[in-house]
């Protein structure tokens, strides 16, 4: 059993960055040479037996360093905090972090330091999760509506979602539940794969992945667009030949264009049937969106894996900016942020598809979508969670996929452990992966 009076006494940050640049693996129109990273953290209790909670903010290479550097700057709200007060109220730490008034200048909830807020804060509904010895799902969708609605800050929604609405919305979802999670564990949840569409992909290699994509049992894939519209107009030939006409075919340009251009680009591609366009013009850019959606229809949009946080999305929401919602685990400040994210999307009646792809991310954001599944929409038509097959090897418990389904997770926690060969081998630079690179480099230049 955990000990009642433990508490944190350390918290141990790693900057883990893999290789993928080398094969071209997460190329797409903005980041074409990305190397997946994660800044790491650990937490730590004083008592044995006391399960670690871990977390992570999820970059592309250079500045994973700056990110792990925020995550350190938090040490001082966590360590020496009893471990089962922080589980059974993350939202008290949630509401720390992103109240501290000397932080607060460096966003204010936004960047790098909301990031780390993110990965500290899943850190503990991990630790929490691992307590309970229940997946992080089932401990979410088990939980009381009025301790969920708790969890959650208000400040600056109140004008879209109240209280008292969250608290109905979650109370109403309940209803059902155990017969969705039977649904869940005997099915899964349906997942769409971005593996194929990387923008650094041949058109053979497209191909040949897109055509095994349907054949796992995939009903969607998607591909990165935006470098070349005489490029993109070939692969979406491709592709629409390699899957049919029955399987989605969903558009990403990574914030690539203005909104003439976004509106433009769209429409030219319009003839193979794109289900939807994701971040068509910059994060930010609410108005655009909008503009965006009305001009493309019925080509859906797609967005909401760089928002900043649930301001942003509430605005998006309220303007009619989005016909897709797709939160990240690992952008805005945690679950407590998602979950605030989630109501609003059911408030206003518009589907989830979160993103995921980058290190770890389809492990963490299963989670969130099966509780909206269990405990929230009640419902998985228009939604899948996004899908891509490296990496999950790093992972204690990676993801399972069967048929183009996520299985749902069975072992205790948020499912965002790395192996520690994991961690020896790739923290950067000392790490026995990078430390060869190094002395080949050398090798090659002396």
């Amino acid at each position: 059993m955990p000990a009642t009076d433990a508490r944190i006494a350390a918290v141990d940050t790693y900057d883990i960055r893999f290789p993928t640049s080398r094969e071209l693996d997460g190329s797409d129109a903005m980041n074409p040479d990305p190397d997946y990273s994660a800044a790491y953290v650990v937490l730590r209790a004083d008592e044995p037996g006391e399960p670690e909670g871990h977390g992570f903010a999820f970059t592309i290479g250079r500045g994973n360093d700056v990110q792990v550097a925020a995550i350190h700057t938090l040490r001082h709200h966590v360590l020496g905090r009893s471990v089962a007060d922080l589980c059974a109220d993350p939202g008290t730490l949630y509401r720390d972090l992103t109240s501290d008034s000397q932080l607060r200048w460096l966003g204010p909830e936004k960047g790098v330091m909301h990031m780390a807020i993110g990965a500290v804060v899943n850190a503990v509904w991990d630790l929490a999760a691992r307590r309970a010895g229940r997946p992080l799902w089932r401990l979410l969708a088990d939980a009381e509506p009025e301790w969920l609605t708790a969890q959650i800050d208000f400040r600056y929604l109140t004008d879209a979602l109240t209280p008292d609405e969250a608290l109905d919305l979650l109370r109403r979802g309940r209803k059902g539940a155990a017969e969705r999670t039977e649904h869940l564990l005997t099915t899964g949840y349906p997942a769409y794969t971005t593996s194929p569409g990387w923008l650094g992909y041949d058109d053979a290699k497209l191909a040949r992945l897109a055509a095994g994509a349907v054949a796992d049992g995939f009903r969607q894939i998607k591909l990165k667009v935006g470098a070349d519209l005489d490029d993109d107009v070939r692969r979406c030939r491709v592709a629409r030949a390699a899957v049919g006409p029955d399987v989605r075919l969903a558009l990403d340009a990574n914030q690539r264009w203005d909104v003439p251009e976004a509106i433009r680009w769209t429409n030219a591609l319009a003839g193979f049937d794109p289900y939807w366009i994701e971040e068509p013009t910059s994060p930010d850019d609410v108005l655009g969106h909008a503009a965006v959606r009305r001009a493309v229809a019925p080509v859906k949009v797609a967005t909401g894996e760089h928002a900043h946080n649930r301001v942003v999305f509430k605005q998006l929401l309220q303007a009619g900016a989005v016909d897709i919602v797709q939160l990240d685990a690992a952008r805005v400040g945690g679950v407590n942020e998602n979950l605030a994210i989630l109501l609003l999307a059911a408030k206003y009646g518009v589907p989830v598809c979160p993103h995921a792809g980058g290190v770890g991310l389809c492990e963490l954001v299963q989670h969130l979508a099966m509780f909206d599944y269990v405990a929230l929409s009640g419902t998985t038509e228009d939604r899948v969670v996004e899908y891509v097959d490296h990496l999950h090897d790093h992972f204690l418990d990676p993801v399972v996929i069967r048929a183009g389904h996520y299985a749902a997770p069975t072992a205790p926690g948020f499912s965002a452990a790395l192996r520690p060969e994991s961690i020896a081998r790739y923290t950067y630079p000392g790490g026995a992966f990078w430390a060869a690179d190094a002395e080949r480099t050398e090798g090659r230049t002396a």
